[in-house]
């Protein structure tokens, strides 16, 4: 890992590498992965080093011998820390993602949740300094949406640790609402749902590359809430996925040609998580993580409102802070999902028959 380091650096400082933004951004994600096992291998070599040489000096000054607890210690726990960083990290976590968010039990008031699940994530996407753009958007006829999809980036290469995927990879799943609807006029708690997909964004094209013979397009005139048409040409674009059968439909631009891009781009997401899943089932189903799975029939999350009251379903966490974490404050909730994965990976690779 040392030397993978020090040759991807060397690569870093050619020109003809940014020439590529895919590969220099797959480079740089790598780089900064790799640039915390040297500084926590830098920190333990060092920390082991002024242990064994106090040790040996202890024998003959006292003064050596006081100070060799501390050290030891200091050593092992800088032993521990690199023992955590080189647990393998989910290679996709300094990804940017696309995240869909789809009303589902509930009718009108699903698609307002839907809205406000929406919002959530736009004002934690704004807190961590990454930016959002709205992809599609279907609008249901009291508000909300019906579906919507955005796609979330960070602004620089970082951490992977800090990446958009390393977050967000958690929200993935039903998300159940309590409280009285809009439209309940007797004051009755009802309960609703709405699901959300997270996808890891394809950093380049080539990535997923896609057979044109594969693709089965349709185009068609726009329509927003109620089915009413709002705009006089054939805009939207349908795009079919012909040996998977994965269709994605985009509306949201006037033009045809943006539509079409937006709709590629969020199929190359779909066919890469797609392939990513197949890949983890042939690998193994316990190395898996309980907390990533992006499949939206696990209700992962309940929102109380009357009690003012979020819980987690997967981690255990709750919390009487509702209204904070639907103004984007997810921290504590996803720090949750964060801590039991990496005790779920230390733990697998620590076990000598994982």
């Amino acid at each position: 890992m040392l030397a993978e380091h020090a040759q991807i650096e060397r690569e870093l400082a050619d020109p003809e590498v940014h020439a590529d933004a895919g590969r220099a951004k797959r480079l740089g994600r790598r780089y900064a992965e790799l640039t915390r096992v040297v500084a926590a291998y830098k920190d333990w070599r060092r920390a082991a080093d002024d242990a064994e040489a106090a040790a040996e000096l202890a024998e003959m000054d006292d003064a050596f011998a006081a100070e060799l607890p501390a050290l030891r210690e200091s050593a092992d726990a800088a032993a521990e820390h690199l023992r955590g960083v080189l647990v393998p990290r989910d290679p996709d976590d300094g990804r940017d993602v696309i995240l869909e968010i789809k009303a589902g039990e509930g009718g009108q008031e699903s698609a307002l949740f839907a809205g406000d699940l929406l919002r959530m994530y736009l004002r934690f996407a704004e807190r961590r300094g990454w930016s959002t753009q709205l992809l599609s958007a279907t609008e249901s006829d009291l508000g909300g949406y019906k579906d919507v999809a955005v796609a979330v980036k960070s602004r620089s290469l970082q951490d992977p640790a800090d990446g958009v995927w390393a977050s967000l990879k958690y929200e993935g799943g039903v998300h159940r609402v309590q409280r009285v609807p809009v439209t309940e006029s007797q004051g009755r708690i009802h309960t609703s749902a709405a699901g959300v997909l997270v996808l890891p964004e394809v950093d380049d094209p080539g990535e997923v590359e896609i057979d044109q013979n594969d693709l089965r397009i349709d185009v068609y005139r726009s329509s927003g809430p109620g089915g009413q048409s709002v705009n006089t040409t054939d805009s939207a674009v349908r795009i079919t996925h012909l040996p998977t059968g994965i269709t994605v439909s985009m509306q949201n631009e006037k033009s045809q040609l943006q539509n079409r891009e937006a709709a590629l781009r969020v199929l190359r997401a779909r066919l890469l998580a797609a392939r990513q899943e197949e890949a983890q089932a042939a690998a193994s189903a316990t190395r898996r993580s309980q907390v990533r799975t992006v499949d939206r029939s696990e209700r992962i999350r309940t929102y109380n409102y009357p009690e003012n009251r979020i819980a987690d379903h997967r981690t255990g966490f709750k919390a009487y802070n509702l209204d904070h974490v639907l103004d984007g404050d997810l921290d504590a909730l996803i720090g949750s999902a964060v801590e039991l994965e990496a005790a779920e990976r230390l733990a697998a690779a620590t076990d000598p028959n994982a």
